[in-house]
């Protein structure tokens, strides 16, 4: 077992994960890059298809060991499995900040998100439940119950490297299903991490397999085309979640898709300015606007226009940008240097759509992938910058006066995923709420995620919930039982 860089206060291992075994030995491996030097962090196994066959044999001794388990035993590994993230969590927000990028302190917040799905889901696990009732002609009992649907595929994005991970990992296994993790190219070290961890809390060799590798097509190729594997989970863009799907409807496989999105931000004139400012700033800069239900579309109305614009303006402008393991930096780096790449190319493309740069709009020092957080006001209706998601820190701010109107605009685009609406007038808020086709909404605030709520969104912004008790319903096949009682 190979670690590596003295930075992280713990021995971390760094291989493939197979059957409670670490490989180290492989044909090649990839580098990981700390975004905030530039610096090579270790360099990582690339898994074969060898490899990924080696895991579905592991899922299958794994779930053995584990369903034989009584449900309050499996509950209490879980249990163990958050007290231990809990512990660790220093080392493990380091170890996100170092090949992520985010500031520790987004980082920690991010350890107590992750570990709560596993208290979570070690609690539910114990409430899964069946039906018995008569049939309506009184003849007969209806008995339905629920099964694992089976060895699954789960495939997670860089920009929460352990929270990402755990709500797939921790349903899963609480329901029974032994899993095989792809996790990204960019931040696979966490999740290396969590599955040493996890062993050490009494998870069974082989229910948890981690692949890394930078050819994720001939992985989920060869994964597929195995008739052990009965789902995939995935989380990342819209286009390669269609791509998993046309792959998937080959063996009708089960699949829990959350994709992308492009998040409208109503703020009504009857707005508390702080709230809305404050929300906001929340809603754009957490993870420095590298998330998915990030604010993309900021729709001011026009009566409070300057004031909120001038307010968000000063409040980006007190922030420091820089290396996230820095107490006192602000926001983190960006993820790499294609992402910086597009943000300064998305703000040019703006600016010649007719937005003004009202703060930020660049790239900062010379080492590391940065960019100061920016606002871009006068942004017209049709900009091309409205149509994308940024995923970065980018609030392009536009002016409305009628309500139906901006609804309407935020309606109109192929996503669903989160929204977020602020007003003096709770009952006006929900109201728009209501209207808006998005999974989540916020209102009145910026932070919406919570493990004990379902995350996920509507349209081509993905298929099925995680969190809550949709969270380990993905993971079940429903079963109907017709007695002769």
């Amino acid at each position: 077992m190979s670690v590596f860089i003295d930075e992280v206060a713990q021995s971390v291992p760094c291989g493939l994960f197979i059957d409670g075994k670490w490989i180290t030995e492989t044909s090649s491996r990839m580098e990981v890059i700390n975004p905030a030097t530039e610096e090579v962090i270790t360099r990582v196994p690339n898994c074969s298809a060898q490899h990924a066959r080696s895991a579905l044999d592991a899922c299958d001794r794994g779930v053995q060991q584990w369903l034989a388990k009584t449900p309050r035993e499996r509950s209490e590994v879980l249990r163990a499995v958050f007290d231990a993230m809990q512990d660790e969590k220093e080392t493990i927000a380091r170890l996100i900040t170092l090949e992520e990028g985010k500031t520790f302190k987004e980082s920690a917040g991010e350890v107590d998100y992750a570990s709560e799905f596993f208290r979570w889901y070690g609690e539910e696990s114990l409430r899964l439940g069946g039906e018995l009732r008569p049939s309506p002609n009184g003849k007969h009992m209806i008995v339905v119950g629920h099964q694992p649907v089976g060895s699954s595929l789960l495939i997670t994005p860089w920009n929460f490297p352990a929270a990402m991970i755990t709500r797939k990992i921790a349903p899963a296994i609480a329901a029974g299903c032994g899993v095989v993790v792809k996790p990204p190219a960019e931040t696979p070290l966490t999740s290396m991490y969590l599955a040493a961890l996890m062993q050490r809390c009494g998870v069974p060799d082989g229910l948890v397999n981690v692949l890394t590798t930078n050819d994720p097509g001939m992985l989920t190729d060869v994964l597929v085309k195995d008739e052990r594997l009965r789902k995939i989970s995935f989380t990342g863009s819209t286009n390669v979640g269609k791509l998993l799907l046309a792959t998937a409807s080959t063996r009708v496989l089960n699949t829990s898709m959350e994709l992308g999105g492009n998040a409208p931000l109503i703020v009504c004139d009857d707005a508390d300015m702080d709230t809305a400012v404050e929300g906001a700033f929340v809603a754009k800069m957490r993870n420095a606007g590298e998330s998915c239900i990030a604010a993309n579309r900021l729709y001011v109305h026009d009566a409070i226009y300057d004031e909120f614009c001038d307010r968000l303006v000063a409040r980006f402008e007190q922030l420091k940008v820089g290396n996230g393991l820095d107490p006192d930096v602000d926001v983190g780096s960006i993820i790499s240097r294609k992402e910086l790449e597009k943000l300064e190319a998305i703000v040019g493309e703006a600016v010649e759509d007719g937005a003004t740069i009202a703060t930020g709009g660049m790239s900062l020092h010379d080492k590391g992938f940065f960019f100061a957080p920016t606002v871009l006001k006068d942004v017209a209706q049709g900009a091309k910058i409205l149509d994308r998601e940024v995923f970065g820190p980018i609030a392009p701010l536009v002016r409305f006066n009628d309500v139906d109107e901006v609804i309407r605009q935020a309606n109109d685009t192929p996503y669903g995923l989160a929204a977020y609406v602020f007003s003096g007038d709770v009952g006006k808020a929900m109201k728009i709420a209501e209207r808006l086709n998005a999974g989540i909404v916020g209102v009145n605030r910026g932070f919406v995620s919570d493990p004990a709520a379902p995350f996920g969104g509507m349209k081509e912004s993905g298929i099925g919930r995680e969190g809550a008790q949709d969270g380990i319903k993905e993971f079940l096949e429903t079963q109907y039982i017709a007695t002769s009682w």
